[in-house]
């Protein structure tokens, strides 16, 4: 069987100075960003940059830094989606330094944690994180020497302004400054560091590089097509390997416009207000904005009509051929902007019926799957390959296996080649392994964890699934404990544990997730307690009591981690968890044991 889905020819990129510079010299005056300025003031205006206009400002920026004497350190960026971020990630790349992006998310703790871990000499943040960085700053107990604010107009009290930087680079350079220019680029060394969590004493940063990154690109584009006239909204957490591969690097790489929501509840008027034709989100976002329409056409009294409409479109399109999907459907596509026609989605599965009507309604979906580990893209479905359900095929530079418990490989889809079903096993599950130059280099400064999942070339991801007869790949679930939550943010349970372990009277504990009556995920977490030490720090109680009291320590928890991380439902008791003989919990029996019972 044919496996190959280079179904578009590309240009090669290997690292980000080739990306820069092709898309200038193809896209140039094209406007890369919009973006508003003065939110919600009565002076509230949009803002366009060009492609040439991020080269210069690329350029100067990454001057000034490296004027810094920042060249071979770690830089970390913390800010909301932004021009300023885009900005920084490229000077940061191109110069010759290391970037470290945050989530915007993340409590006090937790930026202290990492700023720590990555021993990073500069941090670029806007003025929410002042009052963080101030502290810091004032405290001199990290490597952080340079501040740079990007709200600032100008320096102040030894911290930098971003614009100010910008400036001053760009008349270095027209001063005859080549610093920039001198940097020689090498594709394969660490260059962007994302760590997975923050809530440890010893977080696990993924090492990238870019070549890592511009395989991804050059491999997704030759799948799925992007035209330089479309209009991408960027709400996704651009922390995340798949907001920014995606919609930043991918669509910078094709020309398109980028343009930055002013925040959650505004989507549906940036949409309108940007004529957004492409999103790029977690199925939880595609979801409600799919259950708004069904309510609106079911206010109408059309659900019938609709299903009827969708029915015939469908034949048409399907058999004949003939697509009058949009014209028909065009007042509900006008719920959407009126320009939405592609939505690319993955970190976690979407219903079925989802994108079937989506579909219907001329709104083409791409699904893909992957890790941060892989730069992210693992698999995705393609313009002219699709199986909804599955997650796609392979990129052509990507090779699979899946094997089961015994090691056996019952799954191959190698790269740039034919696959043979003869020797995949058809549906049945195993462990998924990748191996590509999208593979990361490894988790930085802990070899044990490198080791564990890097054997060989081979990326082993935790990930369960299966080919079906034609290649396509399905995710049956996760092997490894990562919890993922329907809106594509991983929640790593022992993060959590470590915290919910330092309370005095706690003997060990599990995190787990439990669905509830909207289908969401919540967090729940299952406490063995040592009855000595409760009684000790509250006296002799009855159980229920001590749950409530308990439950109270739990709230002071939860007020130190992202909304997305905290306990929502509690269990107290004094009987150990199963245990292997090597005294590791046997997490997913303990986890099955407690969603059996209420």
């Amino acid at each position: 069987m044919k496996f190959d889905n280079r179904i578009y020819d590309v240009h090669r990129v290997d690292n980000f100075r080739d990306l820069i510079n092709s898309t200038v010299e193809r896209y140039g005056d094209n406007v890369a960003y919009k973006f508003k300025k003065n939110l919600g003031k009565n002076d509230e205006y949009i803002v366009e940059k060009t492609y040439k206009q991020i080269k210069n400002e690329v350029e100067g920026f990454s001057t000034a830094l490296l004027n810094l004497g920042l060249e071979n350190k770690k830089v970390v960026i913390i800010s909301n989606n932004r021009y300023e971020w885009c900005v920084s990630y490229l000077a940061i790349t191109t110069g010759n330094m290391i970037v470290v992006p945050l989530d915007k998310a993340l409590q006090e703790g937790e930026i202290r944690n990492l700023i720590q871990t990555s021993n990073a000499d500069a941090v670029i943040y806007e003025e929410k994180f002042a009052n963080i960085f101030n502290k810091i700053r004032e405290e001199q107990n990290s490597n952080l020497k340079i501040f740079i604010n990007m709200d600032l107009e100008k320096e102040q009290n030894g911290v930098l302004s971003f614009q100010e930087l910008v400036n001053q680079g760009c008349e270095l350079i027209n001063q005859g400054n080549d610093i920039y220019k001198k940097i020689v680029m090498d594709d394969n060394k660490l260059s962007i560091l994302l760590f997975t969590s923050g809530t440890t004493s010893k977080p696990k940063g993924v090492m990238l590089s870019q070549r890592n990154i511009c395989a991804n690109i050059t491999a997704i584009a030759s799948m799925a097509k992007l035209q330089p006239d479309d209009v991408l909204l960027s709400f996704l957490p651009l922390h995340h390997t798949f907001e920014c591969t995606i919609t930043f690097l991918y669509g910078f790489y094709r020309g398109v416009t980028v343009a930055f929501c002013d925040g959650l509840k505004y989507i549906a008027k940036n949409l309108v207000d940007y004529k957004v034709s492409v999103i790029v989100a977690v199925p939880l976002v595609l979801e409600a904005m799919y259950k708004k329409i069904e309510i609106g056409i079911e206010k109408q009294g059309k659900t019938k009509l609709v299903k009827t409409m969708g029915k015939i479109s469908n034949f048409l399109y399907k058999y004949l051929h003939i697509d009058i999907r949009r014209k028909l459907f065009k007042s509900v596509l006008n719920q959407l902007g009126g320009s939405v026609r592609l939505l690319y989605f993955g970190a976690a599965a979407m219903n079925k019926d989802v994108i079937d009507g989506y579909n219907t309604f001329g709104i083409e979906t791409v699904q893909g799957y992957g890790l941060t580990e892989t730069s992210p893209v693992v698999a995705a479905e393609t313009d002219k390959q699709k199986c909804p359900g599955s997650v796609g095929r392979n990129p052509y530079d990507v090779e699979i296996k899946i094997i089961d418990e015994d090691g056996n490989v019952i799954g191959h889809a190698k790269k740039d080649e034919d696959i043979d079903l003869k020797t995949n096993e058809e549906n049945k599950i195993g462990e998924i392994l990748v191996k590509g130059p999208n593979v990361m280099l490894g988790y930085y400064e802990n070899e044990d964890a490198t080791k564990e999942v890097l054997q060989d070339g081979w990326l082993y991801t935790g990930d369960l699934g299966y080919f079906n007869k034609d290649g396509f790949l399905f995710i049956t679930g996760r092997k490894k404990e990562v919890i993922v939550l329907k809106n594509g943010e991983n929640v790593y349970p022992t993060d959590i544990e470590f915290l919910v372990n330092r309370l005095p009277y706690v003997t060990e504990s599990i995190l787990f997730p439990r669905k509830n009556s909207k289908n969401e995920i919540n967090l729940g977490i299952k406490i063995v307690y040592d009855k000595e030490q409760l009684l000790e720090k509250f006296g002799d109680k009855s159980e229920k009591e001590y749950k409530k009291l308990i439950w109270e320590d739990i709230k002071e928890i939860n007020q130190t981690l992202p909304v997305f991380k905290r306990i929502k439902e509690l269990i107290i008791t004094t009987e150990p968890l199963e245990k292997t003989t090597t005294q590791k919990i046997k997490r997913f029996i303990e986890i099955d044991k407690i969603l059996k019972t209420k």
